[in-house]
């Protein structure tokens, strides 16, 4: 091997992944492109010599390459990922081993111990009832500590090791209830509480879970982000829950992929630059196909709702077995056109109405101006997400008039962090949680709309992201033409970064855009550079403050200054 092959990660795929449909064990491997062939090859030989010394023999190879590496991975049972891992992991050291000429263990003894694994963590009972929920027709829904068989209101939960036998499951009164899926990089917590909205206006109890926690029934169950596969099995599991709309994010699609096998419809709302840095998605094309996750548990029968303004979508569209209902702000769209004309449905901003196309129809349902989080038509990405939340609850089947209301019911307050818009002494304070690029910019129409004087932008980034990411998000906030700008420290999220690491290469971005230094200040605490701001502000001002660690505190410190909220 030219340099050494570096082992990332080693973890279970549960759901419907981006290797496969069926759940598997994976190691992401980073590798020098010279090496990626011959470590595979090596690779394919020890895990498949391993899985059939266990006895693993119909267990499927699977493989994803990359930009700086690979991902590989074997099918697996349910009931035997953890030892699947250890499999992968001696499938790695082996390959390795054998690659760099080092004495690979003995065999005998490994297959031994890994047989041991499997029988450990063998769980006859719950792969009796996930045979017998597949014949049923019922969901199934399983993790460490629980199974649940169907949804909602119609589930019942078991600790896993105390599962009944199937002929003891009261079948009958188990099964599925509307379920819908948001994706994209950005507007998915928003669109999941609009459409959450519009499901309660239509009568139903409905819970939902996002970046902000876990909602069943109006009773925050937790907060915190819960955009992954653990906040989508709480709100499932929850008997009150009639209807259940679950965020779904990249990393949990990429580490566990989607928590369920089955739903009725999926939003992507768009794909942008955001986490380009992560292996698994290093540039727009590997994020879309993460994000495309989502369709796999539609079938042919659930409805996909996507953005007719993103190319990557328009071109996967074609891929899908089931129908699609197509949003934009744009009436004119050829993909609009050419959808409703084949008779499809699509969702548009047609003049200042959201509009619902279909069947040779055209209904206008509600005027974007009259939906608080569109802030008067100014906030024109709040619009692009109520036309998918519009479109997600037609596809769960809500009626028209409950999509309307429901749109008008949503309050900004409901939705912290996005596009919050205050009054303070006569200036504007905009509070967002936009936090790359395409989210910076799509600022730029409430800013025109409710910025007259004098102009601020407070903003930073996690060190997660690279160098080159990080110069683009400072070109974002340029764009937005600011008087002065506050780069926050977000010591929370430094992850690997030395303290004004971050900073430094977002001042010197500005810098190379136009900035003057006199006009950029640093702040070590996102809460420091708020209070700056404020004591920036004169009549007529507008500060967008770019809050990512303290939405609660930041909203408490406007309300202290005796801002109001619009």
């Amino acid at each position: 091997m030219t340099t050494p092959a570096e082992l990332l990660d080693s973890r279970r795929l549960t759901g419907p992944n981006i290797l496969g449909p069926k759940p598997a064990a994976v190691i992401d491997v980073a590798l020098a492109p010279a090496d990626v062939d011959a470590y595979v090859d090596s690779w394919r030989q020890h895990a498949g010599t391993m899985l059939a010394s266990v006895g693993w023999d119909h267990a499927v190879l699977l493989e994803r390459r990359l930009p700086g590496g690979v991902s590989l991975g074997f099918t697996a049972p349910i009931d035997a990922l953890y030892a699947a891992t250890e499999i992968n992991d001696w499938a790695h050291e082996t390959t390795v081993a054998t690659l760099t000429g080092a004495a690979p263990s003995e065999i005998r003894d490994d297959v031994i111990r890994l047989r041991e694994l499997i029988e450990q963590e063998s769980n006859a009972a719950l792969v009796a009832l996930h045979d017998a929920a597949l014949a049923h027709g019922v969901p199934f829904l399983a993790d460490d500590d629980y199974l649940s068989l169907g949804y909602g209101a119609r589930s019942r939960t078991w600790a896993v090791d105390a599962l009944p036998a199937p002929a003891q499951v009261p079948w009958e009164t188990l099964g599925s209830i509307p379920v819908g899926l948001v994706t994209g990089t950005n507007g998915k917590t928003t669109t999941v509480r609009l459409a959450a909205a519009i499901a309660r206006a239509a009568g139903m109890t409905v819970g939902f879970c996002s970046t902000d926690g876990i909602i069943a029934a109006d009773e925050t169950i937790d907060q915190g982000d819960y955009s992954g596969p653990g906040g989508a099995r709480a709100v499932l599991r929850d008997p009150r829950v009639r209807c259940a709309i679950l965020e779904t994010a990249r990393g949990g699609l990429l580490r566990r992929g989607t928590a369920m096998t089955h739903a009725d419809a999926a939003v992507i709302t768009n794909i942008g630059a955001d986490h380009l840095d992560d292996f698994g998605v290093l540039d727009l094309k590997n994020l879309a196909d993460i994000k495309w996750l989502v369709t796999a548990v539609l079938g042919g029968s659930g409805t996909a709702i996507l953005n007719a303004e993103d190319p990557r979508l328009v071109e996967r569209a074609e891929r899908l077995e089931g129908p699609v209902i197509w949003f934009s702000l744009d009436p004119s769209s050829p993909v609009i056109e050419r959808h409703c004309a084949a008779g499809g449905v699509a969702w548009v901003l047609a003049g200042d109405q959201l509009t619902r196309l279909g069947g040779g129809s055209h209904e206008p349902v509600v005027a974007a101006a009259e939906i608080p989080v569109t802030l008067q038509g100014a906030a024109r990405h709040n619009i692009a997400n109520c036309l998918a939340a519009a479109g997600l609850a037609d596809a769960l089947g809500l009626p028209v008039d409950a999509i309307a209301a429901g749109l008008c019911a949503a309050q900004p307050d409901n939705n912290p962090g996005r596009a919050n818009l205050f009054e303070l002494a006569g200036a504007r304070v905009l509070v967002d949680f936009a936090h790359n690029p395409d989210g910076v910019r799509a600022l730029a129409s409430i800013a025109e709309r409710f910025g007259q004087g004098r102009r601020l932008v407070m903003f930073g980034q996690a060190g997660d992201r690279g160098d080159d990411s990080l110069r683009e998000l400072a070109a974002a906030a340029w764009s937005l033409a600011p008087d002065r700008v506050i780069i926050k420290e977000m010591p929370h999220y430094a992850r690997g970064r030395e303290p004004g690491e971050v900073p430094g290469i977002l001042r010197d971005a500005l810098l190379a855009a136009g900035a003057r230094p006199e006009h950029i200040d640093h702040q070590t605490e996102e809460i420091d550079g708020v209070r700056e701001a404020l004591a920036w502000l004169e009549p007529g001002d507008l500060a967008i403050l770019l809050v990512h660690e303290d939405i609660a505190g930041v909203r408490s410190e406007l309300l202290r200054a005796g801002a109001n909220a619009l």
